[in-house]
Parts: structure tokens; sequence; C-alpha cells
């Protein structure tokens, strides 16, 4: 049978079904259990996203930051693929990534019914088609094959990514996100083609007496940026949860019709909208612990910490559109730090697009074990940017050149003073987090320059206690500790390995690398 609006053929092909067929594909599955809320809980043997085991298709390796399979190489899978596919049942999801009539890119997901779930998941996080026909022809295509192992791969595992085509291929992975950030990759480089940037971000909108503030939160994954879109201040109003593009013109574009939101220590006292709507029937679990009687456990990390549900933004209360939005106001750069990093930092433009290209945070479990608890930096913190990182940083640059009003500030959502395990430290809490996202709004931060670093950092934030505000100047705190030579050091090590890190990126601004070094050679 033939895989509409395409040259591929399936033993049998489910085009375009509805939920309630795709549920019932799911039932099926051995691995798929009801929870108590009556929504599907899949258990999958990969767990998190497979890094090592991606490439870019390329004859040209050198215009690439990540790693490369040849074309020739990629032809030969691309036909091993095609030929598995003969005698398999596939399901054919089809969707638009983004919602704006004018900015909104055909999108198609093939996959083995073996994990229909992920179909299902698919089609919630796609904005639906007016209409389907056999006609239909996407600009980007996710195929996968979760049976197909590739024994030449890592972990016998082989991710695609055919740019020239528009095209990711996935094999031997039943991981939710290989589809999600297959779409979201190739998008990324359709939108730095036109002339725009690609965030790894959140997005939400603030109510303030001063008329409403539109926020960007840019983080690796589980470093809140999902907890900081949709935790409330002054009534604010989510707009997207992972993806959106800031263009030249000023004019943000959302990708995604809901969420895939980690659940791993979510708490309703303090997550209350994530919450109800990952508690709900139309929901998709992935790898959430349950007992016997389909209660989710959201702090059991026995079979992993990368738990996931998948709802839509219909979902959540008081969520917003994108087409709300005139212009963005600010940015924030999340960093799950530990040490000397403080709650907020104020950026000047080179300072942003600097700490936007070191990327730094504390890595999770959504990039697996090899990254879980590490110490990382990531471009952007987007790993799905597949074109030389050094291009976001300097595209950032120009935007925040051209929009010299939008402000932009670092923001910590880990801990000062030290590990969970060293007493004399402090964690940077939900609260405290949401009260900085609230003070930044309302424009009602009172900044001083800091000596070492050269941002600025706060010198008092409403809603922080006084036994807190040693989370906004972390040196007070070390200095109060008598640990300041240990500051010290961190101080020296830190811009030592930063410019090192930074010198590496071919074509990078030497603007954006110098501006991590004013207080040094001030």
């Amino acid at each position: 049978m033939k895989i509409p609006g395409t040259d591929m053929e399936a033993l049998k092909v489910y085009f375009n079904p509805s939920l309630e067929e795709l549920n019932e594909l799911i039932a099926r599955m051995p691995n798929a259990k009801k929870t108590q809320f009556d929504n599907w809980n899949v258990s999958t043997r990969v767990v998190a996203r497979s890094g090592g085991s991606t490439f870019i298709v390329t004859d040209t390796p050198e215009e690439y930051s990540d790693q490369t399979m040849a074309c020739d190489e990629y032809n030969g899978v691309a036909n091993l693929q095609n030929e598995y596919i003969r005698n398999k049942e596939m399901v054919v999801i089809d969707g638009y990534i983004g919602n704006d009539p004018d900015f909104r890119v055909k999108a198609r997901l093939v996959i083995e019914i073996a994990a229909a779930n992920v179909a299902a998941m698919q089609k919630i996080l796609y904005y639906p088609l007016e209409e389907y026909s056999d006609e239909y022809e996407p600009e980007v295509t996710i195929i996968m094959t979760p049976d197909l192992k590739m024994t030449d791969y890592l972990d016998d595992r082989l991710i695609a990514i055919d740019l020239e085509n528009n095209v990711t291929r996935v094999f031997n992975s039943d991981y939710f996100g290989e589809s999600k950030k297959g779409g979201l990759r190739m998008w990324n480089k359709i939108i730095y083609d036109k002339g725009g940037i690609s965030l790894h971000a959140g997005c939400k909108i603030i109510p303030t007496e001063n008329g409403k503030r539109v926020g960007l939160i840019v983080g690796l994954s589980g470093t809140g940026k999902t907890t900081t879109t949709f935790t409330k201040q002054n009534n604010s109003s989510p707009v997207q949860d992972d993806f959106i593009a800031w263009m030249p013109n000023g004019k943000v574009y959302a990708t995604e019709n809901g969420c895939f939101a980690k659940t791993f220590g979510l708490d309703p006292d303090f997550e209350p909208t994530i919450y109800k709507a990952v508690c709900q029937s139309e929901a998709y679990l992935e790898n959430v612990s349950m007992d016997e009687n389909g209660k989710p456990d959201f702090f059991d990390t026995s079979y992993t910490k990368n738990g996931r549900a998948v709802f839509g933004m219909s979902k959540v209360e008081g969520a917003a559109s994108a087409t709300e939005i005139e212009v963005p106001h600010f940015l924030l750069i999340l960093n799950s730090n530990e040490n000397i990093i403080p709650a907020v930092a104020k950026l000047n433009a080179s300072q942003a697009a600097a700490y936007f290209m070191l990327g730094e945070t504390k890595g999770t479990s959504a990039g697996g074990a090899a990254e879980a608890g590490k110490n990382l930096r990531v471009p952007g913190t987007n790993p799905f940017f597949p074109m030389l990182h050094a291009m976001q940083a300097n595209r950032l640059k120009e935007l925040l050149a051209k929009y010299p009003e939008m402000e932009v500030y670092l923001m910590n959502t880990g801990r000062v003073g030290g590990k969970e395990d060293d007493e004399r430290s402090k964690k940077i809490k939900i609260p405290h987090s949401s009260a900085v996202v609230k003070a930044i709004a309302e424009g009602t931060i009172q900044w001083e320059k800091d000596v070492d670093f050269g941002y600025e950092v706060a010198v008092t934030v409403p809603e922080f206690s006084e036994e807190d505000t040693d989370l906004l100047q972390p040196k007070k705190m070390y200095e109060a500790q008598e640990r300041i030579d240990e500051y010290k050091e961190l101080v020296e090590r830190l811009n030592k390995e930063r410019k090192e890190y930074m010198t590496q990126w071919e074509g990078l601004n030497s603007d954006i690398v110098r501006a991590l070094f004013e207080a040094e050679n001030s």
C-alpha cells in the first residue's frame, strides 16, 4: 500500500487517524497502561534523546558543528528503512508547525504502529490542517522505525537528518522526543534562512500596570523553562512551551499546539497549571512511574527522571495565542547552576549574546545518562540547531542591535553556594524565580554592577525575604561564610574555562567573546 504523497510502500497505512483510533492502536501495545485519570502511560525502551547516534547528512562536514554522515552512507540507510517499511503497518500524522497562516510549516510523521503513542502525542502538538488530502506535500518529514536496529551505530540506533530534503529518519528509538525534535530541528534551519532565530524557549504574557509584557524563556530541557513559562505572575498567560521564532520584523511566532512537559517532581502546590493539564484523560504520559491502581508517582525515579507528558494548549488554563503578541519585551537565559551565578543578572546586548552562546547549565535526564548531573555548555541552550553554532549567537546579537529596547537577563534556577549535599548552600526555589520574573516584568528591581563579571546584579527584589537576598549576590554569601578564597578561585576558573570555550567557535563575532571579559580586563 502506497503511503500518500511519498514513493514509499507499506503493508498497511493508517492515514491521519483520529485520537480515538490511535487510542485503539495504543491499547494493543504491551508497554501501555491506563492511569487513574484514564490516560495512557507508555514505558519506552529509550528514555532520552540519543545525541551520540544523531548525524547531519552532508558531504561538507566543515559547514556543521555537529557530527555528520556522508550522503552515500545516508542513501544506503534510507533504502534499508524504506524496504523495512514495506512489511510494516504505518501511521501517518500530518499537521503544521506554527499556527500563523502566513508563517507555518507543513509537517508529517510516518511511524510504525508499534509506537502508536508517539503518533498520538505528535498529533496533539501539531496544529491541525483545515482539511486532509492525498496531495498534501509536507515541508518537513520524520520517518520513525522504532524496531529497526542499526548495528553499525552507537546503541544500535541512528537519527539521520537530511537538511537538503528536510527529512529526518529515526531508527531503533521509541522515545517521543525524536519525533518532536526531529521536525523542530529542521524548522530551525528554515527560520534561520528567513533571517530570524529559533529559540529553545517558552513564551508568556504578563499583565502589569504599564501594560502587557511579553517574556521569552530560553533554557535547556529540565532547567525550568516550562515551569517558568507556566508559573503565574499577575495572572499571566503562557503562549508557548518549547520553541519560538523571533524574526527581523520583531514578530514572535509559535510552533506547537501543546506541551511536552517533564513530570519529575511535579507538585500541584508549586505547578498547579501543569499538574492539572497532565492529570486528565486527554494527556499522554511517557515513562511515568505508576502503582498497580494506576496512580502516577511523579517523584519515583527508579526507571528514569525523564518522565514526560504531552497535553494540548487547550487544556492549559489562561493560555494565549502568539497572534496576540506584537513584540517581545524581555528574554531570560536560564542557567541551572550551583555555585556563584545569582538568581538574576541583567545583561547588555553583547553579554546577552555571550551567555546565550555559553549555554551554561547543569545537565538533566532529558539528555540521557551521559549529560545528567554534569556541567554543560550548549550553545543557545539549543541542542537542536543543525548548523554552525556560532551562527546562533551572531544572529541574536544582530536582532538585539535592531531592537535595543529588548531586555535580557541571566537567571539561575539551581542553587547558590554549593551542591544539594552542602548545608551552606541555598536552593533557588520556584517562588524565588517567580518573584524575579514578576519584578522584571514590572521593572521593580534595583541593580548595581558586579565587579567580577561585569553584568548587573540585583540589590533588592520585591517579595524576597531578607534572609534570601544572598541569592541575589553570591559573593556576599561566600564572604559571610568566610569562603571568599573559594569564591575567587571559582571566578578565576570560570573566566579561564569560558575564554577557552568561546575561542573554539569559528566565525563567532569577536565583540561577543570580548563581552565576557570586560570586568576581567578593566
